[in-house]
C-alpha cells in the first residue's frame, strides 16, 4: 500500500528544515531506522554530500540515520533494499534528468507503490504526479522525457502563490502559468501552498496542514478545498 508525504515545502518562515513535518514524518518512518535520501535537484547547486547532510541533521532529531544515493554504486539496488525514501527540493529539471540518467525512475516507482514510504518536497513532490510541467524551475537541464513517478492522478504546483493585489509587478502569476499549461494539457493540477502537504495512505489522498489548496480542472473555473479534502475520486 501507498505510504507517501507529498509536501509543498522543506521549511517554512520561522522553522527549521522539515522541522514543521518531523511530527508527521515520525509516525510517516515509524518503522524505518535509516531512509534513502534523494539529493539530485540541489538547490542552490550544493553538492550532494552537502545536501544529504542537510536531511540526516534534521532527521537525527527523530532518531532516524540518512544515507545518500549517491553514495552508493548501484542505485537500482539500494532503492530496492530502502526502508524509506526521501527526494528533496531544488530543481525539478535536473531531478528528472539525473532519475532518467541512473535509470531509477521506474524502481524507484515501484518500490513506493509496493509499500516503501516516500517523502518527497519541492521539486520531490512535483515528481509525485503525472507530469512534471508544473515545476516553477528554470529548465536549467533537459530531462528525456517530462512523464514522472505518477503516484497521484493530477499534477502539483508547490509554492503556490496567491496574486498579490498590492504588487506593482506585472508579469505572469501562477494562476496564468496555470491556465496556459491548460491550453494544451488536461492534466488537473493542485497548487499546494507554503505548509501544506496531501498524505497518500493506499488510495486515499488527503490534504494536510492548515491552508486551503487551489485546485485547476481543465475547462473549470479553479477553485478552493479545505484542509482534509479527500481527493481520492479526483480524476
Amino acid at each position: 500500500m501507498k505510504k507517501l508525504i507529498i509536501a509543498s515545502t522543506s521549511t517554512i518562515h520561522g522553522s527549521g528544515y522539515l522541522e514543521y513535518l518531523l511530527p508527521t514524518l515520525t509516525v510517516h518512518f515509524k518503522n524505518c531506522s535509516e531512509i534513502i535520501f534523494i539529493p539530485f535537484a540541489r538547490p542552490s547547486g550544493i553538492t550532494h554530500d552537502e545536501y544529504t547532510a542537510i536531511a540526516k541533521k534534521a532527521f537525527a532529531t527523530i532518531n532516524i540515520n540518512v544515507k545518500g544515493l549517491h553514495e552508493f554504486d548501484d542505485y537500482t539496488e539500494v532503492l530496492n533494499n530502502a526502508q524509506g525514501v526521501f527526494t528533496g527540493g531544488g530543481n525539478t529539471f535536473l531531478l528528472v534528468s539525473q532519475l532518467y540518467k541512473h535509470k531509477v525512475m521506474n524502481p524507484l516507482k515501484e518500490i513506493v507503490i509496493s509499500g516503501t514510504p516516500y517523502l518527497g518536497t519541492s521539486a520531490g513532490s512535483n515528481i509525485c504526479g503525472l507530469t512534471m510541467n508544473t515545476t516553477n524551475d528554470m529548465p536549467i537541464v533537459y530531462p528525456p522525457s517530462f512523464s514522472t513517478l505518477g503516484y497521484i492522478p493530477f499534477n502539483i504546483n508547490p509554492h503556490y502563490l496567491d496574486p498579490d493585489p498590492t504588487s506593482t509587478h506585472k508579469g505572469e502569476t501562477r494562476e496564468t502559468r496555470i491556465k496556459e499549461f491548460h491550453k494544451f494539457n488536461t492534466v488537473p493540477v493542485v497548487g499546494l501552498r507554503e505548509g501544506s502537504w496531501l498524505q497518500v495512505d493506499g488510495n486515499t489522498i488527503t490534504l494536510e496542514g492548515k491552508l486551503d489548496a487551489r485546485v485547476f480542472e481543465y475547462s473549470k473555473p479553479p477553485y478552493e478545498v479545505k484542509p482534509k479534502h479527500d481527493f481520492s475520486n479526483f480524476n
